[in-house]
């Protein structure tokens, strides 16, 4: 059987482009508004930098809807497939997130590797094991969304019963298209001049904000991080080739924002690749608030992964982490956004995921 595989190209449309920069756009605007917000005591702005992530989320959901329904009309194919290997990568309920590779064999086509996570019950896990042969199917003009059907036809079953299967070349695998370095470009682009626009808007509150402040707000550099606290906000951004996924840089940041001050209660915690940004609660005021070391910075690297791996998006691109005491309870809201749209979890004060809202 001859096997022939290639690599997708990557992604660069005018459409890639334009949501890469909105999508920039929307982070670096809300993240700013919030710190502005809080700066500047303006609570339109507070209010509009929450907001704005909700209402772009859902305006990617109504834009995407006419793709959705044509992608829901096409045919699925149905092929046999064999595991060549798998693994658990995480979950807290009876269905447990595995990761597959496989070797996809259509009937009419040349087989192809490809790598894929589905939930499976705890109770059918012994079931699945390296070399069996399974009942797949697959979009046909997007072979790298390959489901394991979990009740094949009773033909299909009979097929994968006696099947002997060959395993295709592990390089190249079959996976979705990437946006390409461009549509990252774009992206941070709009994120700079979002947050620049906003910053700029209010240029003149801030600087008066600034000259009554009772001290100046202190700045330390290190080796590993740039930290910048002043009466509102502190961050910390870290330093190329790392990231507060890394084990132990979140609860690092946090201890450098809070050390040798009072306790100070925060607003919003929020978070990114190499960009941590906390809200404190300025003195009176009655905004629902917590204690920003009271966080499982611990979970947040696995939280990220979760969404990123179970919840649609195949191809994630961004993630960002915000906490926050709005809704009642303490919220942590764990998003992930990728060439399928934007997906997000939400976990309690513990770390324990409470709800999800996959990729539609």
């Amino acid at each position: 059987m001859t096997i022939t595989t290639s690599a997708p190209p990557s992604r660069s449309t005018p459409v890639a482009l334009a949501r890469g920069f909105l999508t920039g756009a929307v982070i670096g605007g809300s993240l700013a508004a919030l710190v502005v917000g809080v700066v500047v005591e303006k609570v339109p702005l507070f209010i509009g930098g929450l907001g704005l992530p909700i209402v772009y989320g859902l305006l990617l959901l109504l834009a995407g809807a006419p793709r959705r329904a044509r992608e829901a009309e096409v045919v699925p194919r149905t092929a046999l497939a064999v595991i060549e290997s798998l693994r658990a990568i995480g979950g807290e309920t009876s269905d447990v997130p595995v990761r597959f590779d496989l070797t996809v064999v259509p009937d009419d086509e040349p087989a192809y590797r490809v790598g894929i996570t589905q939930d499976i019950n705890l109770v059918d896990l012994p079931d699945y094991r390296p070399r069996g042969v399974l009942v797949v199917k697959y979009p046909p003009d997007r072979p790298w969304r390959v489901t394991i059907v979990k009740r094949p036809t009773p033909e299909w079953e009979e097929r994968a019963a006696g099947a002997q299967l060959d395993s295709a070349p592990e390089s190249p695998m079959v996976t979705e298209p990437s946006e390409g370095r461009s549509t990252g470009f774009v992206r941070l682009f709009g994120l700079l001049l979002a947050a620049a626009a906003v910053v700029f808007l209010f240029r003149v509150d801030l600087f008066e904000q600034q000259d009554s402040a009772a001290s100046p707000a202190p700045t330390v550099t290190s080796t590993w991080s740039t930290t910048v606290v002043s009466s509102g906000t502190g961050t910390v951004s870290l330093g190329p080739d790392q990231s507060f996924l890394d084990d132990g840089e979140l609860r690092k940041a946090i201890n450098s924002l809070t050390e040798g001050k009072d306790p100070r209660q925060a607003i919003t915690v929020f978070a990114q690749d190499r960009v941590l940004s906390v809200v404190f609660s300025p003195s009176g005021t009655k905004a629902p608030q917590f204690d920003p070391l009271s966080l499982p910075y611990e979970r947040f690297p696995a939280l990220v992964k979760e969404a990123e791996t179970t919840l649609g998006v195949h191809s994630p691109t961004s993630w960002q982490i915000t906490a926050d005491h709005l809704a009642g309870s303490l919220t942590i809201r764990v998003g992930v956004t990728g060439p399928e749209g934007s997906a997000s979890l939400e976990a309690n004060g513990e770390g324990q995921v409470v709800r999800r809202a996959p990729a539609r």
